[in-house]
Parts: structure tokens; C-alpha cells; sequence
């Protein structure tokens, strides 16, 4: 992937796909509302089959395989297709297998001292979690004096009315959430009105 990750789009949504057959029509609503970067969180038994359905049917999407946290999830993952990583934190252990996988990541971070550390092992691009909880865009904004060169997809309690905030910041390469996926969508399986949601976030950046 030539682009940054974080340059994909301003949002990415953070799904978890719980009936595999929702995974194909999910994704492709997405896309259409321009939101092509699609993390589906490795918290459900049908993760990585959503993640192979996504990759085989729908080649538009770019899609990723969130909550890695362990060296045999990176594995899985990036065999069942995923074109990126992401990490709710990290270890040494897990950094090395994602940096051996051949796709981009995001190590999860939430404190000064975890993105000195990576910046220490030249990764730059990370995902701050949980944004809200851990000191959001307050905290990343005192971050980007000291530590210019880390660029963030901070993640955790952002929706549609805070979003603007963190893309505004110059650290702030895109935002992760979950609101373009309201429960009730999809479980009446309202693709519809979940590409609608996905467009009104596309047209975040240009808002900022």
C-alpha cells in the first residue's frame, strides 16, 4: 500500500461483525460512502471469516484486522487477507510480528513514554487508545510539541460530534469509530442507512 494508512480516509470504522453473511454487504456500504479503510475487530469466532469474505468479494475495501494482540493473530490475520494491523498496545513480541508481516500496522499507545518507546524502534504512526479515557485531543495536542514526528489514529469514545476535534490536530492523521454502525442498522441489516452515516463521516475532513 503506497499511502500511509492514516491517509486512507479521516474515519476508519471499527467493526465487529458477529453473523459472517453480514460482513460482505457491510463492507461494500462503506465503500460506497467512502469510507475504504474497514478494521474488523478480532473480538468475535467469525472475525477472520469476515475479514476473508471482505477481501475475496469486496477488492475496493481495504480491510484490517483489529485487537491483534498476539504473534499467532498477526499471522491469521494477514493469511485471511488483511491489508493492516491494529493493536489495542503493545509489546516487543507482538511489534516483531507485526513488523514481519509485510502489511502496515498501528501499535496502540496511551502514554508519552509508550510512543518515545516506539519511536525508540522507528515506528511513527500509531493508534491512541482510548482516546477520550487517556487524555484526548488535550493530551495529543501537548504531545505534538515535544513529539512532532508521531502521528496518531486515536480511537475510544469519538463519534460523529468530536471527531472534528482530533482532525483537526496536526498529529491527527485519521480518527477510528464505530458510530456509522449503529446496532439497530445493523441488525434490521439497514445497509442503506449505514452507507449514509458512512458518507456524512467522509465529509469530516472538509470540515476541519
Amino acid at each position: 500500500m503506497a499511502l500511509s494508512l492514516l491517509d486512507l480516509a479521516p474515519v476508519v470504522p471499527v467493526v465487529v461483525i458477529e453473523d459472517a453473511s453480514d460482513a460482505v454487504p457491510l463492507a461494500r456500504a462503506l465503500v460506497a460512502g467512502g469510507l475504504s479503510a474497514i478494521e474488523v475487530t478480532l473480538r468475535t469466532p467469525v472475525a477472520l471469516d469476515a475479514i476473508r469474505a471482505i477481501a475475496g468479494e469486496v477488492p475496493e475495501a481495504v480491510v484490517g484486522a483489529g485487537t491483534v494482540i498476539t504473534p499467532e493473530q498477526v499471522r491469521e490475520s494477514v493469511a485471511a487477507g488483511a491489508r493492516f494491523l491494529v493493536s489495542p498496545g503493545w509489546t516487543d513480541v507482538v511489534l516483531s510480528a507485526m513488523r514481519g508481516s509485510g502489511v502496515p500496522f498501528l501499535p496502540g499507545v496511551s502514554t508519552t513514554s509508550e510512543v518515545v518507546a516506539l519511536l525508540e524502534r522507528g515506528v511513527t504512526e500509531m493508534k491512541f487508545f482510548p482516546a477520550e479515557a487517556a487524555g484526548g485531543t488535550a493530551y495529543l495536542k501537548s504531545l505534538s510539541g515535544p513529539l512532532p514526528q508521531a502521528r496518531f489514529c486515536p480511537t475510544g469514545g469519538i463519534g460523529a460530534e468530536n471527531a472534528h476535534e482530533y482532525l483537526s490536530l496536526p498529529n491527527v492523521g485519521c480518527v477510528g469509530g464505530t458510530w456509522m454502525l449503529p446496532a439497530d442498522a445493523i441488525a434490521a441489516r439497514d445497509w442503506a442507512r449505514v452507507e449514509k452515516l458512512a458518507r456524512a463521516a467522509t465529509g469530516l475532513r472538509t470540515q476541519v
